[in-house]
């Protein structure tokens, strides 16, 4: 077929036309294009006719737009598929709901003061009407002040941050919106890692799409941590202020929003300038949103801020810990928030706390002392103070709870107490000597003895070894049987050291199982938890019920409390004693000086005290006449205060009494510290002699069984008057 060629187009061979334009037509110009010849590729770098310079341009910008929309594309492809890999590893969206609150615990003293809020260390959970307006306000203006604008991520504030970090070279700003950092808290680990990152991401898109703005960030102020064991607005206004988020000034909102940049740091306890500083910066963010005037921001910048100090150094907190382990017994498995009613008389609390942490400051170091505790229980059992060690910010393990110590010489009332039951007296006489029972040797602390004395004297000067002879004589299995009836619940070793006190005990147990001496002989169950009932008044539990019943018959009781009251009038608690007051006790040093104990009562209250080291260490003669008596002694003078004075149960008279004067038969220990050295005129009696006579023979010890340890158990005594001895009891 021929071809043709026409103006404008060109024959094809099958006839069809390539219809092209000219150049009038591109361009307006009459110049006809020229057809390029088959096969002729154009001129690389040639310029387009009539283009010029800015058609060059044009087709860069062009370019530059399409690589550019392209590499968006791909980096959103890109990011998309991370995102659906990391997501892929969270649970079903259907599993996606907001975790249910922990169950808030609201902890009060006797009188109805609260002593501190429990539940996973939440406060109440506050809508934001319950709120002051400027509390949330403070929180969106220092953390996101773009939250009900953008969607859950704020990529203004994430370039912001980005700039402000490189300016500085570091991260000292945040990207992370109110919507991620609930994300984070609701459903993610705190670790610091990309896929936690694209995680906080995705659950903060999904928030934003299922909960308004309101309702977010009233979960958040809730739950986001303030420090101090603080989570929410209103444990952290309790905390720090005393009061409830719903009452707190604006100055105290401004302070607990400055919290979130770092708890610690800017801790109204911990360091008053740095959040009072950081108070004013979130003041500052305030004024310039809007929230606040110009006036109200001065106005609060010149309020000082007075945080509320936690009860006696934080050792309230030792109380809530315990009634926290106990409390599911009481109730099960928390699914709504309670009031818990307990025993703790604030003031006493109070008391203890600052008599443990007063003679640890004064006399701790020199007798290598590190830590003490006290419990303080009524005639009932009730626990009115309750002090677990020094400081609770620095150590929580609850010394009076958990702490199983040996009691030594505080455990021998019990071995007197079976004697008693068994037929002897406080007058009985037995003879201070050295003494071996099966190959075990008890030792007196000095290694002096006194010959004839009562077991009057023989406790009150905490003798060993007539308190291992006792042991011997009505056996060890009935010393256990006594102990346990009265209380003790630790496992008991049925073996003569018994009668020293070498079976561990805690405080808690020791203390209880005094009080039938105080209350006329009926046992107790320690307690602390009165009523529990949930926030809405529906009482769940109600103490009723005083305990096993009586447990010592009077007239022992009566024989008891002769005898230990002189512990403290002319024996080895003489520093114990309150003047005007009828009180008893006993106390107890371990071997080796490790644990230093006094247990001792009134007619209204037992009190026991400890001291010691966690470790188990030695102290540098650190006994139960020293620093326990010293304390329990401080504490008790507070705690009789405007009350009657009440004479103790049982009016058992021994016959031969004259305390309090020269004719005391064993002079008691004036020492506070290490022993005085025993050859010293100090310790000689006006003929200059220092034993009664050569004591010799050893207990037949047939029904004493079980393994005999070696060694000795301090007690801590002085050296007789021999001539007034031989007037008593002759020889």
């Amino acid at each position: 077929m021929a071809k043709r060629r026409r103006k404008g187009g060109r024959a094809e061979p099958d006839g069809s036309l390539d219809i092209r334009m000219d150049d009038k037509d591109r361009t307006g110009s009459s110049r006809e294009r020229r057809p390029r010849a088959k096969g002729r590729k154009p001129r690389r770098g040639r310029k387009r006719r009539g283009g010029g310079l800015l058609g060059g341009i044009g087709g860069l910008v062009r370019r530059t737009i399409r690589y550019a929309v392209a590499a968006v594309v791909v980096a959103v492809l890109g990011v998309g598929a991370v995102a659906g890999y990391y997501a892929a590893k969270l649970p079903p969206t259907s599993e996606w709901t907001v975790p249910k609150r922990p169950a808030m615990v609201k902890i009060l003293a006797d009188n109805g003061e609260l002593i501190t809020m429990r539940g996973d260390k939440n406060g109440e959970a506050l809508t934001l009407d319950e709120m002051p307006p400027y509390l949330p306000e403070a929180v969106i203006a220092i953390e996101d002040r773009r939250f009900y604008s953008h969607f859950g991520i704020d990529p203004v504030g994430l370039v912001r941050a980005a700039v402000t970090n490189y300016a500085a070279g570091g991260v000292v700003q945040g990207g992370s919106t109110i919507t991620q950092q609930l994300a984070k808290n609701l459903f993610l680990t705190p670790e610091r890692t990309f896929e936690r990152k694209v995680q906080e991401v995705v659950m903060a898109l999904w928030l934003e799409a299922s909960l308004s703005k309101r309702r977010i960030l009233e979960l958040y102020l809730n739950r986001v941590y303030l420090g101090s064991g603080a989570y929410g607005v209103d444990a952290a206004a309790l905390r720090y202020f005393g009061k409830s988020a719903r009452n707190i000034t604006l100055a105290e909102a401004a302070t607990l929003a400055g919290l979130l940049k770092a708890p610690g740091r800017y801790s109204p306890s911990n360091d008053a300038d740095a959040a009072e500083g950081r108070a004013q910066v979130v003041l500052a963010a305030m004024r310039r949103e809007g929230f606040i005037t110009d006036r109200e921001a001065s106005l609060a910048m010149s309020v000082a801020i007075k945080p509320a100090h936690d009860i006696a150094g934080g050792s309230g907190r030792y109380v809530a810990d315990w009634v926290m382990d106990i409390l599911p017994g009481y109730v099960g498995a928390l699914d709504e928030d309670i009031v818990v009613d307990t025993s703790i008389d604030l003031h006493l609390q109070a008391v203890a706390a600052s008599a443990i942490a007063a003679t640890l400051a004064s006399d701790g170091a020199k007798l290598r002392v590190s830590q003490g505790a006290l419990v303080a229980m009524d005639t009932q059992g009730a626990i009115k103070a309750l002090v677990g060690g020094r400081d609770y910010a620095k150590s929580q393990f609850n010394r009076a709870v958990n702490a199983h110590r040996q009691p030594g010489s505080a455990f021998k009332p019990f071995v007197y107490l079976t004697a008693l039951e068994h037929g002897l007296t406080p007058e009985t006489v037995r003879v201070d000597q050295p003494v071996s029972i099966k190959g075990w040797k008890p030792k007196n602390y000095t290694n002096e003895y006194f010959g004839p004395v009562t077991l009057e004297t023989a406790l009150a000067h905490s003798l060993n070894t007539v308190s291992a002879q006792l042991t011997a004589e009505v056996g060890p299995k009935a010393v256990a049987a006594t102990a346990r009836r009265l209380g003790i619940a630790s496992p008991l070793q049925a073996t003569p050291s018994i009668a020293l006190g070498t079976s561990e005990v805690t405080l808690l147990e020791l203390t209880g199982a005094f009080v039938p001496f105080a209350n006329g002989g009926r046992g107790v169950i320690p307690h602390v938890i009165k009523r529990i009932a949930t926030v809405g008044g529906k009482v769940l539990y109600q103490r009723s019920g005083s305990g096993p019943g009586q447990v010592v018959e009077p007239r022992y009781v009566g024989m008891m409390n002769a005898m230990l009251q002189q512990t403290l009038a002319t024996g080895t608690g003489k520093r114990a004693a309150i003047p005007g007051w009828p009180a008893a006790g006993k106390t107890g040093t371990s071997q080796n000086f490790r644990d230093a104990w006094f247990i001792g009562y009134t007619a209204n209250l037992a009190t026991g005290v400890w001291f010691g080291n966690d470790n188990g260490k030695p102290t540098r003669k650190s006994s139960g006449s020293n620093l326990p008596a010293v304390t329990w002694q401080h504490f008790m003078s507070v705690a009789v205060e405007g009350l009657p004075v009440a004479d103790l149960p049982g009016n058992y008279r021994a016959g031969v009494r004259s305390y309090e004067t020269a004719s005391d038969p064993l002079r008691p220990p004036e020492d506070f510290g290490p022993a005085p050295d025993p050859a010293t005129p100090e310790w000689q009696n006006p003929d200059g002699e220092w034993q009664v006579g050569e004591p010799t023979g050893s207990i037949a010890a047939d029904d004493v069984t079980g393994p005999v340890p070696p060694g000795e158990v301090g007690g801590g005594q002085k050296r007789p008057q021999v001539g007034l001895l031989k007037r008593l009891f002759g020889g």
